[in-house]
This record gives C-alpha cells, structure tokens and sequence, in this order.
C-alpha cells in the first residue's frame, strides 16, 4: 500500500531542528522524510511559495528526485509590490529546470486585501504559463472578507478558457457544489487533515461524490489531522486522512490508498479529462 502526499511543505524551517516541538520530539528533516517513506508514502509533492522557498526545496529534490517533487510559483499570500520581480523568477526557474507542476497559486482573501489586483494578474500569468508547458496546477483558494475565493477563480479560469488547464484544488474544504463546480472543470480536489475535524464540513461533502475525483495531502508542516491537530504536521500523518476518506466513503484504507494515488498520477501524467 502507497500513498502521495500531492502538497507538503517540508522544506519548511519547522522541520530544520533536531529538538522538540510543541511536546513532540521531532527529530531531524531526515527523520522526518525516513518516517513517511517508511509509512508507505512514495512520493511527496512540494509547493513553491516565492523566492525564498526555492533553494531549500530543490535541495530536497537534488537529495530525493524520485521521492520529493518540486513545483514551482508564486504563492498568493507572497505576492506584493515586488510581486513583477518574483513572476521573473518563477519564468527563469521554468526555463531552468524542470517542474512538475505549476504551484502553489491562486487567491488568497483571508489575511491581507491590499494586494488583491496583483493576486488576479499572478494568477492569470501562471495559468498561461501552465497551458503552454502543459504543466497540472496546484491551486491555493482562500476566502474571507465576505469573497469566495475559490468561486472568483474558476469563475477567471473559466473566462480564460486555456487548453490542457488541469490540476487540484489544494486543501478543499468547499461545498457540495464547489466540489462539483471544480470536478466539472476536470480538477481534483486536495482532502488533507480538516476531514478528520469534527465541524471541518468535509463530512457532507464526500460521501455524495467518492474518491475518483480526490487526492490525499498533508500541507505540513500545517493543518495536521486527528490525533496530532495543533501539533506540527509530517507526510507520515497522511495515513490518518485516508482512514477518514475511508470511513467516509465506506471503503478501505487500502482501496483510498490505491484510487487516491492512481488519481494523482494520472494528473502528473496528463491523462485527464481536461478541457481542450
């Protein structure tokens, strides 16, 4: 049984320390790493976040290629007024280097608004990037101050309407129509640890559309599952969420574990149903 961890930050400085954290002994980067691979985790996916993020997570990838999995983007919390710079770099390490993916991206209305119109113009030009190179996008959507994130950016994609657009909606904790909104898309949808969280939602959502169109993710070192909630999330956890999606959809852990990868390669690989 194999799992991916489709979004993991684990280039993280939360994960530089050999020391205890929050009561945990945590160990080093590799402990961490050691622990996932031998939780039956083969692979796990990093998000780039902006320009400082980048050398620490092609260090793991150098140290891991067949393990860890660079992304690369501009995440939109880290889009400001250098933000023309930061897309600069994100073109160059494209042209550079070869990524699976383009991410993390998208919107992000909770913590700041005074950025908003630069979010949209970062958004719009890493989705023409991830049509041209027919690359998945993984797609960072966060409401608040009374705006959907996530509605605001399928409503933009749809505009766009960019041949090979695909990817996974990060870190879903939407309705029963956002996630049948984002499936018509031909996107899928990234369950991490809210669905274990007794008011997370996810409860009423996922057994009305099954685990075809779902992947697993950690987003550690954030968001970490029931028992560990509050604590400093690792890609071993990931067992947790998929023992969640099991109960949830009646099944097994093993079969979560066989459609979620399966899911998730098919979208590295291309072979989706995405909008031509």
């Amino acid at each position: 049984m194999t799992f991916i961890d489709t979004h993991a930050h684990i280039y993280d400085e939360k994960y530089e320390a050999d020391r205890i954290t929050d009561g945990q002994p945590v160990g080093t980067r590799d402990d961490m790493l050691h622990r996932a691979f031998s939780e039956g985790i083969s692979e796990i996916w990093m998000p780039n976040c902006a320009t400082e993020t980048i050398a620490g997570m092609m260090d793991l990838a150098t140290q891991y290629p067949d393990r860890c999995r660079p992304m690369m983007g501009l995440h939109p919390t880290y889009v400001n007024e250098t933000v023309d710079t930061e897309l600069a770099t994100v073109e160059q390490q494209l042209s550079a280097h070869d990524f699976m993916a383009i991410g993390e991206i998208g919107l992000d209305f909770y913590w700041d608004m005074t950025h908003v119109p630069q979010q949209f113009m970062a958004f719009d030009t890493q989705l023409r990037w991830a049509s041209a190179r027919n690359l998945f996008v993984s797609l960072h959507t966060r409401s608040g101050n009374d705006r959907n994130a996530m509605m605001e950016a399928a409503d933009l994609m749809e505009k766009l309407a960019l041949p090979n657009l695909r990817g996974i909606f990060h870190c879903f904790v939407g309705t029963l129509d956002e996630a049948r909104r984002a499936i018509d898309m031909g996107f899928l949808l990234g369950i991490g640890g809210v669905a274990t969280y007794k008011n997370g939602g996810l409860d009423k959502v996922i057994p009305h559309i099954g685990l075809d169109h779902l992947v697993l993710e950690t987003d550690a070192p954030y968001l970490a599952p029931v028992p560990f909630r509050g604590k400093r999330n690792e890609p071993a956890y990931l067992r947790y969420i998929a023992g969640r999606l099991a109960e949830l959809t009646d099944t097994s852990v093993d079969e979560v574990a066989r459609i979620t990868t399966q899911n998730a390669l098919r979208v590295k690989s291309q072979d989706v149903n995405v909008r031509k």
